[in-house]
């Protein structure tokens, strides 16, 4: 490998980990804040619990695809680049 080559590779992993530092950061603060509030709506309205945690962890796993295109591009910045 020439000088070149080394620091594209090097460039490209930390883009990948900045990916998925930066990437992981939004789905885990959603989440975070989804199951805090569908816990205060349980105590709230507990006959509703199927319902609100139902509701929750399809929104949790919207919000998850944001982390897993965060991966795909990171995988792709280390292995393909």
């Amino acid at each position: 490998m020439d000088e070149g080559q080394i620091i594209i590779k090097a460039v490209a992993l930390l883009a990948a980990g900045l990916a998925m530092g930066l990437g992981a950061i939004g789905p885990g603060i959603g989440e975070g804040f989804a199951a805090g509030k569908a816990c205060e709506s349980l105590g709230r309205r507990p006959d509703e619990a199927n319902l609100i945690t139902r509701t929750m962890l399809i929104g949790q796993a919207v919000s998850e695809t944001t982390g897993i295109y965060a991966l795909v591009i990171a995988l792709i910045l280390i292995f393909v680049v």
